[in-house]
Parts: C-alpha cells; structure tokens; sequence
C-alpha cells in the first residue's frame, strides 16, 4: 500500500498467492489492530493508508538507524551502491527519524589512501568470490605464494576480509582453513559444485586467529635498543603498533624492545636511525647493522 497507495483484496490475494478472502480477512485484521488500513467501496475502491500514513518497515530504533547511517554513509563514497540503497532506506523510516538519519548519512567520509601514496584499487576478483560465498560455491583458483611457484586449488570460499587496503579470502581447502592474498591468485573460477561451510564457522572469529597468527610470526626475532623518545611513533609506524614496546628511562630516552619476522627485517629498518639508536643486543642485530654501514659507505662514500 505505501508503495501503490490503493490495492484491492484480489491484489493483495495475487501477490501472496492466498485466496481473495484470505486477504480480505488479513486486511481487516490489520484494521482491527489499530493500523489506519481502510477500505473504499464502490468503483475503483479498495484498501489504502489512511491520510498517507506510512509505518517503519525497517523496525530499526532512532539509535539504531543512526549507527547504520553513519557507518553505510562514510562507504557510500567508495561504493555507489551503498548510496543508492540508503536513499531507498531513508524512505521507510518515520519522519522523526529521516533528518537525523540523513545528516548521518553525510557526516563521515572514507579516505583510504595514505598520505603520499595512492588509494589501492578493489581487485577485479572480488566481486566474483564475493558472489561465490554468497551461492555457496566452490571455487578453483591458481595462487601464487611470495616464494613459491603457482599452485592450483579447489577452495570452499568462506568469506573476505579487507585490511589496510589488502584483500583476503578465507576458506576450506581438503577441510582445512586455508587464507589467500586475492592479490596473488593468477586466475579463479567459480564452479557449480556446492561449496562445504562449517555450520558452526563465524568470519570475525576466523580472522581474529589469523591475526593474532600473523602477530605471533612478526615476533620470530626481536632486538633491544635505546633511544630517544620522540622517534618511537616513527618507529611504532614503521614496524607496527603492536611490535614496540618501550619502558621509559627519562624524560627523553626509552628502552625499547622491538619485533619483526627476521633479524635482517630490523636491522634495514633500524639502519635509517642511526644517529638515534644504540643496539643494546643480540649482537647479530649490532653485525648486520655494522655490514649494512660498511656497504653504504663503499658504495657511497667519496
């Protein structure tokens, strides 16, 4: 009725594929519990929102609907769609609701891209694993690893997960959680086949493992240094919040301590401030940095 203004019993009846008196019966049930349904006899009647009346289709609270806009609005300049939905959505909430939700809408935008770096584009492929997960679809894929060589796979997408602008799928290879870089598969192929879903499987808490997981090998090797206090949030930017850790030991210097997957990953990264760090241990760190200096010097020195 809010979207035709005016429909008939017969109407309602073939839209829902009930009998004609069922859907009388229903429509003045709904007349009964206080919703302004009325019918109009004679030639052309039939049942109609009294005065224009209109109810919340969404059934979303004040709160509720403006969570969602503000979150739904900051994507909708990233992802058309979004847009569009949202202007259909603001019209089946009450009017007391519809300014707020609108201003919502527009409160918040979404920049990506880092400073001095471009945005990332959306892979090609993830509109079509995105389907896949949605039908329930296996998936055959051709993924190559940083250090290896292609290798093809029949995955039962779960779900993708998107962080800092890297895409990721999640999903069952031979019954085991497997994560793929969308990046680096070469070519996908969404089959016919019905893809396995563990019944009890939640994306959030499957990623939430393979973070702490990716955590815990960023902290396979780790170094001491001190140094001066106002180049830790360079530091923290550059290995990682979660990878340094400092104990203050004044009012300008730090103890730090901190992580990276390899001991050749710190001293590179170390190597840029040398003037404001002293290597404390493991002694290899302090070697490699002393081989990346004497390098630089005889390829660069006079």
């Amino acid at each position: 009725m809010q979207a035709r203004g005016r429909v008939t019993a017969k109407e309602v009846a073939a839209e829902f594929e009930t009998s004609v008196a069922t859907a009388r019966r229903d429509l003045e049930a709904l007349s009964a519990a206080g919703i302004p349904v009325y019918p109009q006899v004679g030639r052309g009647g039939g049942w109609q929102l009294l005065g224009g009346a209109r109810t919340d289709l969404s059934g979303l609270t004040s709160a509720e609907a403006l969570a969602l806009f503000l979150l739904v609005g900051s994507a909708a300049s990233l992802v058309p769609e979004a847009k569009s939905a949202l202007r259909k959505l603001v019209h089946a909430l009450p009017d007391s609701f519809r300014t707020d939700a609108e201003a919502a809408a527009e409160a918040v935008v979404l920049d990506p891209a880092r400073w001095g770096r471009p945005h990332r584009a959306q892979p090609t492929l993830v509109t079509e694993l995105q389907a896949a997960v949605i039908q329930r679809r296996k998936v055959r894929l051709s993924y190559r690893g940083w250090d290896r060589d292609p290798i093809e796979r029949l995955c039962d997408p779960w779900g993708l997960v998107e962080k800092n602008e890297v895409w990721y799928l999640l999903g069952g290879v031979d019954g085991a959680e497997r994560v793929f870089r969308i990046e680096r598969i070469i070519w996908a192929v969404v089959t016919e086949d019905p893809a396995d879903r563990p019944d009890d499987f939640d994306l959030a808490e499957a990623w939430d493992r393979v973070v702490r997981d990716v955590n815990q090998q960023r902290k396979s090797a780790s170094t001491i240094v001190v140094t001066n206090t106002a180049i830790l949030p360079f530091l923290r930017e550059q290995f990682g919040e979660l990878a340094v850790e400092d104990t203050a030991i004044d009012d300008h210097r730090a103890r730090v301590r901190i992580s990276a997957p390899a001991e050749i990953m710190l001293a590179r990264g170390l190597a840029g401030w040398g003037e404001y760090i002293d290597v404390l241990e493991p002694a290899s760190v302090r070697s490699e940095l002393m081989r990346l200096g004497a390098a630089l010097v005889e390829r660069n020195g006079p």
